[in-house]
């Protein structure tokens, strides 16, 4: 056995039948059939971008691991950054373990869940590495589900401008929000380089999730030099190649959550704005690959 496995349980302590993927009732399975979210924040979310400059809710999280697992098994963020997946797999009694490049995003991780007082019979692991490693933690056909929210190529990477009609500095004006400069960073790459990375991560991970487990990445489109990088369909090319089958799109709507929005080229350039709705595409491994 490889002396990385890390030793943590992966099968479920629920008394749900086998056929089920998930603990929902059918109520609760009806209401998230719905193909656009929308969440909202609670006091244990991090908003400040000082300690980390792409977070997403709890409440996400939860509705992502609540849907793809039940309880007791395992899933893995490959991008853990402030540690939002744990703080919801502990909130579910899910086993979780998050990876992430940079050591203050674990410590960041682990303070938040040595706050919650909440007692579980599973565990929820941060730790520092490179998401291509990731492979060398697990067994084949353990994970139940990947969910992650990735760095978006180098969109964080160039300082921040106000191109909107509006005037405001709502503290983010002339900052570079960007996670690291380390070459390793997928944060760092332009597209086709972070996708090819990206796709070479996710078909080390094929492996280790069970058959028609679900793969979720959040990601959003975005606007680089008036045009619209579609992060989304690049990915999704990618993963098919690796051998993942795409399941479901999913908008997550963030206009309840997202305060004065600019108004962006008016009166003669019309464009969405990625910050009031990212894609949460959902993939799995297939049954026979």
């Amino acid at each position: 056995m490889n002396n990385q496995i890390i030793p943590i349980n992966h099968e479920r302590i629920c008394d749900c039948p086998k056929t089920h993927i998930n603990c929902l009732s059918a109520k609760e399975w009806l209401k998230n059939q719905l193909g656009v979210w929308q969440f909202t924040y609670e006091s244990r979310d991090i908003r400040n971008k000082e300690l980390h400059p792409a977070t997403f809710p709890i409440s996400l999280a939860k509705r992502i691991i609540s849907l793809f697992s039940h309880e007791g098994e395992l899933v893995v963020d490959p991008f853990v950054g402030s540690g939002t997946t744990l703080v919801a797999a502990k909130d579910l009694n899910r086993n979780a373990v998050g990876f992430d490049l940079l050591k203050k995003y674990i410590e960041l991780s682990q303070t938040r869940l040595n706050q919650q007082n909440l007692y579980t019979t599973t565990q929820q692991l941060a730790i520092e590495a490179d998401a291509i490693d990731i492979h060398n933690y697990f067994e084949p056909d353990t994970i139940s589900l990947i969910w992650t929210s990735p760095p978006y190529a180098n969109l964080l990477n160039r300082k921040r401008l106000n191109k909107s009609r509006r005037d405001r500095d709502n503290g983010q004006l002339n900052k570079i929000e960007q996670y690291s400069q380390n070459p390793r960073d997928l944060g760092t790459m332009n597209l086709q380089a972070y996708t090819t990375a990206m796709g070479q991560i996710f078909e080390n991970l094929l492996p280790l999730l069970k058959r028609k487990a679900h793969c979720i990445i959040n990601v959003p489109d975005f606007w680089w030099e008036n045009k619209r990088v579609t992060l989304h369909i690049s990915l999704v090319e990618e993963m098919r190649r690796r051998g993942y089958e795409l399941r479901n799109t999913i908008i997550w709507d963030r206009t309840n959550i997202v305060n004065r929005i600019g108004i962006f080229g008016y009166p003669s350039n019309y464009i969405t704005m990625g910050t009031t709705f990212e894609y949460l595409l959902d993939f799995w491994r297939p049954a026979d690959d």
